[in-house]
């Protein structure tokens, strides 16, 4: 019993450092003028839609900025109005299509962890919190069907629920490594896109509104495949 407790404990770490740092934040936010400035001024540039602004904003930080980036990446899950395609951008424009590359898959692992440890830690009541249930069921119902999967399609995709999958593939247990894997697989290709086109930003755009729809009905096709196959085997 001892050792079970024990192994319990340190799995828990990672939320442990989690609640401590966001509860830092918030304490040093009300107590420490400085911080609350800087977390106005963030929210400010990174809500403001504007490319060119954040970049700057980014450059200001220096070596400082990479973390800045990905913080801002783990943020946004819980503020849908920064889009992560936005952040993706951003972090090529300012730090180049190798290192902004690379910036971009550590962004997205943090995120994505942190966003899968609290679905699995706490569980379907935060998640429905967090998504609503409408939003919970169509991506529960997914991962369900494809698993794997469906988290690469939705991480290849830039307009699909990014997030909501990390909290959905968290609360249904799926595992880590293979949710990590998934996730990484999936977001490759389109951080090499964004690398390849990304400083023009019109051509961006456009490629990725033609991107994500060849995806998705390629996507459709395999499920309505997958649907006929099964009805066969029955």
């Amino acid at each position: 019993m001892a050792k079970n407790d024990e192994n319990i404990s340190k799995n828990k770490w990672p939320l442990y450092v989690s609640l401590i740092i966001i509860a830092g934040l918030i304490v040093s936010y009300f107590l420490v003028s400085d911080v609350k400035e800087f977390m106005n001024n963030a929210w400010d540039v990174l809500t403001s839609d504007d490319e060119q602004r954040i970049t700057t904003w980014v450059n200001g930080f220096g070596w400082f900025g990479p973390v800045v980036l990905i913080l801002a990446m783990i943020v946004q899950m819980f503020l849908i109005i920064i889009p992560t395609v936005l952040l993706m951008v951003v972090s090529i424009l300012a730090y180049g299509p190798i290192w902004g590359s690379l910036i971009v898959l550590a962004a997205v692992f943090s995120a994505s962890t942190v966003g899968y440890f609290i679905g699995n830690y706490f569980g379907k009541n935060i998640v429905l919190k967090l998504l609503g249930q409408k939003t919970e069921d169509k991506i529960e119902a997914f991962i369900d069907n494809y698993g794997f999967w469906a988290v690469i399609v939705t991480r290849l995709n830039p307009f699909l629920s990014n997030d909501a999958i990390s909290f959905v593939g968290g609360m249904l247990k799926m595992g880590y490594w293979r949710f990590i894997g998934a996730t990484l697989i999936g977001i490759l290709p389109l951080t090499i896109f964004i690398a390849i086109v990304g400083e023009n930003t019109d051509s961006l755009k456009s490629s990725l509104l033609w991107g994500s729809i060849v995806c998705l009905v390629a996507f459709g096709i395999y499920v309505y495949w997958d649907k006929s196959r099964k009805k066969k085997s029955k």
